[in-house]
């Protein structure tokens, strides 16, 4: 997506027993007395059990079954979450106090951290900009949401540009949280002014850096033209579907901002869906700047789109930027919220903080 500073081209209940023997009336009136349970202990089961049903908890390791997103019992799911902007610019926004309020009273189940590669962000200090993804994937595993390790390229488009960057970043991001069940590796956030072939060319080199270190977590690919399977620079999926990328366990990426990506793009993303594995990684209710004017009619179409198909999504994005595409009202981060609620949120993200809410019932068996 468009950066801070720049406008983007087109685009087990435990179970307490006492033995009871007969040693008199007073042990067997103890025996039947219930057990006194501590504060302290009943809070610890309280916890075990919230953390039992948060999504990456139900779900377990996600993996690709044909052109679904499938959780350890093999049943397609649909995840719903937010994206971050651009760390190095909105990190104020991803404190302890929002990210429970995503987790809790968003009830979201994934949140994508942006990590831009340019614009101020890791090429310019890739330990600083590591170790804050690192931070951040900890904090949404404690509170039992995915996490979207994003690889955020957008300016230069193409991917190889940043290529040794992305083995590096990817190889010590896998080597830290591979064993970790929650994760998704998206590669390229939006390769444009490229051919297919050049992407695909990356990805082929990326991944199996990315699977020496991690076998099991799937990997989102990036697609042409600001991930828009090449309709923004007049091609469409079929090029993808004729020459998928040679890697098992991936999705393709597709971005949308509705108010300016109509018809066209949404029957792209509906074909696209019927024969390769989508997940809608960013996505907005504005113009492709993802600024100006809602278009909650248009976006709902895809929103009812991706239910039936059962199409991941991430809504770009979790900050107080001033264009409506950010969630909270200007201030709101360096404040420190008021995260809850909708007292703080801009028209955009009272709409989709009601569309995460209504979750997917994932299925267990």
């Amino acid at each position: 997506m468009t950066s801070a500073r720049s406008i983007r081209p087109r685009t087990g209940l435990r179970r307490l027993g006492v033995a009871a023997t007969a040693l008199g009336t007073l042990l067997l009136g103890l025996a039947a007395a219930p057990p006194t349970v501590s504060a302290a202990t009943a809070g610890a089961h309280g916890a075990e059990k919230a953390a039992a049903s948060t999504p990456a908890a139900i779900n377990g390791q996600l993996a690709v079954c044909g052109t679904k997103l499938c959780n350890k019992y093999g049943n397609p799911i649909q995840l719903r979450g937010m994206s971050s902007h651009g760390t190095q610019w909105y990190s104020q926004c991803l404190t302890g106090g929002s990210l429970d309020a995503l987790a809790k009273d968003w009830n979201a189940d994934v949140l994508r951290v942006s990590t831009y590669v340019q614009e101020d962000g890791y090429e310019t200090d890739p330990r600083k900009y590591t170790d804050l993804a690192h931070s951040l994937i900890e904090q949404a595993t404690a509170r039992g949401m995915y996490v979207i390790v994003d690889w955020h390229m957008l300016d230069p488009g193409d991917p190889h540009h940043n290529l040794a960057r992305a083995k590096t970043f990817f190889t010590e991001i896998a080597k830290r949280h591979g064993s970790k069940t929650n994760l998704l590796y998206e590669i390229a956030n939006e390769p444009s002014g490229v051919s297919w072939s050049r992407i695909k060319s990356y990805a082929e080199q990326l991944i199996p850096v990315i699977r020496a270190k991690d076998a099991e977590t799937p990997v989102l690919v990036g697609t042409r033209a600001w991930s828009s399977f090449g309709v923004s620079e007049g091609a469409n999926e079929s090029e993808v579907v004729s020459h998928p990328v040679n890697a098992a366990n991936i999705m393709y990426t597709f971005h949308f901002y509705a108010y300016s990506h109509r018809e066209e793009y949404l029957n792209t993303l509906s074909r696209a869906a019927d024969k390769l594995p989508v997940f809608v990684t960013e996505f907005g209710t504005q113009n492709y700047a993802g600024e100006g004017a809602n278009d909650f009619t248009m976006t709902k179409k895809y929103l009812d789109l991706m239910a039936a198909k059962k199409i991941s999504w991430v809504n770009w994005n979790f900050s107080d930027d001033e264009r409506s595409g950010a969630v909270f009202k200007p201030g709101t981060c360096a404040a420190g919220g008021s995260w809850t609620g909708t007292g703080s949120l801009k028209p955009a993200g009272v709409w989709i903080r009601d569309r995460i809410r209504t979750a997917d019932s994932f299925p267990t068996s």
